[in-house]
């Protein structure tokens, strides 16, 4: 079986929604993530916050346009007064129940259901006119089989021992059709995986059902060799190992979720990034073949944050770092890159939430030096410590611009430098003029 993964641009109109269709029933066979048509879960974000401060009226004038908007995208993608009647009693439903929180005082809980609805409408749309084309397509609602344990981690067991009956049950239909991003959490609450969680949701099946490959269908031909946005004639990168996939969606690729690499390699199960724009394009693979001796890409990730501390006091004494790491723990705070001398370390992070409580507990330690608006340049390919030539090649890039940290040897697929944001785009023309 195919997992076919859309997201929100993908189904982001009548027309996409119809395209999407006509591109899954290419396949003898596959299960569909769909997300949220573009720009609902931010209208639901929305309605969520006017609830939270206790503005009902504006909550419910967000609603009803909402409301508006998805009446006029049912007239507009079925063609029969029966499949129009169906899904708008269905959606009728939802927007009452929208209504209904004003009657309510707001929880953090209350948020998450709100947020539940876009996926919840885009799949119960698409399997409605998949059906009214003659096509059986069953939808199998993700609340039945995703779910978090009480770290906030999906349960693998639990998924693959419910999502395997619903296709059993249903073995006759050629399509499933799914809710990406959502989930219940382990005490049976509505509860999400985070923004981009799509690409999880559908890494996470693919790798329970033994899937044949997880196609990831966005609006870009797949993950290039640099940022389009700030870099002229990139190209796609058609295939990349699973550990060069991770490392460029960690470091700003924004066409994969990290999460999704992890569940899918370990399954063995191919990964195809592709364009519902452009699908004959091929897009790009990402698999368990290593290609040595080869640069593969550059990305960019933004917001970064530098934290130095020095301390000659506790030259060549046991325990410093974990002294140091233990209060970025302390404060649920993770960190991207470390650098290490004999008397002082330097760290990154992208969560400045409790920055502040940060620098506050390292100063007990030294003296602390904060720089903001930083940006981590990630090189990705073989960068084995074998190889020769490769590290000189991308430092000579850089050979202009001031660097403030270097991370190598951490990882057989990555060398990481710190600059400052505003030299990004120099540093990423640099990089591509050099090494492509």
């Amino acid at each position: 079986m195919k997992i076919q993964k859309f997201g929100g641009t993908s189904v982001g109109s009548p027309q996409r929604m119809k395209d999407v269709v006509n591109l899954v029933r290419k396949n003898e066979r596959s299960l569909v993530v769909l997300s949220a048509m573009s720009g609902t879960t931010n209208s639901l974000l929305e309605i969520a916050d006017y609830y939270a401060k206790g503005n009902k009226d504006s909550a419910s004038v967000m609603i009803a346009k909402l409301h508006a908007k998805y009446n006029q995208h049912i007239d507009e993608l079925y063609s029969t007064s029966e499949a129009k009647d169906k899904t708008r009693q269905f959606l009728d439903g939802i927007f009452t129940k929208l209504l209904s929180y004003s009657k309510s005082a707001f929880t953090p809980q209350m948020q998450k259901e709100i947020v539940s609805f876009g996926e919840i409408m885009s799949t119960n749309m698409v399997a409605n006119y998949f059906n009214e084309i003659g096509v059986k397509a069953v939808l199998i609602n993700a609340f039945d089989f995703m779910r978090t344990d009480k770290d906030k981690e999906p349960d693998l067991h639990y998924l693959s021992e419910h999502i395997k009956p619903l296709i059993e049950t249903n073995n006759d239909a050629q399509y499933f059709i799914t809710q990406g991003f959502i989930c219940l959490n382990h005490e049976d609450e509505i509860d999400n995986l985070q923004r981009g969680g799509s690409d999880y949701t559908a890494s996470l099946i693919g790798a329970a059902l033994k899937a044949d490959v997880i196609e990831i269908w966005t609006d870009i031909d797949g993950m290039h060799n640099n940022d389009p946005r700030y870099v002229d004639n990139t190209s796609p990168v058609h295939q990349l190992y699973f550990e060069e996939a991770a490392e460029l969606a960690y470091f700003g690729a924004k066409i994969l979720h990290p999460t999704c690499v992890l569940p899918a390699k370990a399954a063995c199960v191919p990964v195809k990034l592709l364009n519902t724009m452009e699908p004959e394009a091929e897009g790009t693979t990402i698999n368990n073949a290593f290609l040595p001796h080869a640069i593969k890409a550059v990305a960019a990730k933004d917001n970064i944050t530098a934290i130095k501390i020095v301390s000659s006091r506790m030259l060549l004494q046991t325990g410093f770092l974990r002294k140091v790491f233990e209060i970025f723990e302390t404060f649920h705070t993770p960190i991207d890159m470390v650098t290490t001398s004999e008397v002082g370390v330097s760290m990154t992070i992208d969560n400045t939430d409790y920055l502040a409580n940060i620098v506050d507990e390292l100063k007990k330690y030294g003296t602390v030096e904060v720089d903001k608006e930083m940006c981590i340049i990630c090189v990705v390919g073989d960068l084995r410590s074998e190889n020769k030539g490769f590290e000189s090649k991308i430092t000579n890039a850089l050979r202009n611009l001031p660097i403030r940290m270097i991370s190598y040897g951490g990882s057989n697929y990555n060398i990481s430098f710190l600059i400052q944001q505003a030299d990004k785009q120099v540093a990423l023309r640099a990089l591509s003029e050099e090494l492509f």
